[in-house]
C-alpha cells in the first residue's frame, strides 16, 4: 500500500483500485497499534484512532482536500500518485 503522507507518527496510505469495501473516496491511516479507514470528507469509515490524532488528521484533510481527490482519482485507475505534504 503506497504511502501518501506521514506526520507526527501518523502514516497515511492509499490503495490502488480500492473501491470494493468502501466505494467512498478514502484513505487508510495508521498510528501505533491503531488503524482506520477515513473518508476524504473526514468521516470515520472503519477502525479506530485516538481523538487527538483523528483531529490532526481531519485538519490535514481539510488543508489537502483537492490533492486527496486528485490522488484518489489516480489510484482508482491504478495510476501512481504524488506524496502530499505533511502537517507542519
Amino acid at each position: 500500500m503506497p504511502e501518501l503522507s506521514r506526520f507526527q507518527g501518523i502514516s497515511i496510505k492509499m490503495l490502488y483500485a480500492d473501491v470494493k469495501q468502501h466505494n467512498k473516496p478514502h484513505i487508510h491511516v495508521f498510528y501505533g497499534e491503531y488503524s482506520a479507514s477515513v473518508g476524504i470528507d473526514g468521516s470515520l469509515l472503519s477502525g479506530d484512532l485516538p481523538g487527538k490524532q483523528l483531529q490532526l488528521l481531519r485538519a490535514w484533510i481539510i488543508l489537502h482536500e483537492e490533492e486527496l481527490y486528485a490522488s484518489w482519482n489516480s489510484a482508482v485507475q491504478s495510476v501512481p500518485f504524488q506524496k502530499i505534504a505533511p502537517l507542519q
